[in-house]
């Protein structure tokens, strides 16, 4: 049982971890512009550093989850699309799911052409992502 418990600690932490950028995100970079983001390198690095953090803990709670249920994955992609599918989304919502380990990618890799696309992503996606995570606390209770 102590691999359990150890797992739903780490877990917990995470989802902290997680709603803390989000919160950061919100406050100081939500309402940034593109024209902002290209003009600022310091700016560039914050947002893509606290994004690339929420995608990273998101795929490292979803693996944790998978494997927990003895389930085992290929990718960061198959592990967010798995995860989402298991804890009852949609097709489509499973398919954006596997999309943020691609921007995941791109910010940790730096792939210059794709970073602000991935922080749109992120903006565009927030509200699924929270439905994720509160799907994953309430599952992390029982």
């Amino acid at each position: 049982m102590l691999e359990f418990n150890c797992a739903k600690g780490r877990i917990a932490d995470s989802l902290r971890f997680i709603a803390i950028e989000m919160k950061e995100f919100e406050d100081d970079y939500s309402s940034k512009s593109w024209k902002e983001y290209k003009e600022d390198r310091k700016l560039q690095k914050l947002m893509d550093r606290t994004v690339e953090n929420i995608f990273t803990a998101l795929i490292e709670i979803c693996g944790t989850l998978l494997s927990r249920q003895g389930i085992a994955a290929e990718s960061y992609s198959q592990i967010l699309s798995e995860c989402s599918k298991k804890l009852g989304f949609t097709e489509d919502e499973q398919a954006v799911f596997g999309k943020i380990a691609v921007q995941r990618n791109r910010l940790a890799h730096r792939y210059l052409n794709f970073r602000w696309q991935s922080i749109n992503m992120f903006i565009k996606n927030k509200s699924l992502i929270l439905s994720l995570l509160n799907k994953i606390s309430e599952e992390s209770k029982e």
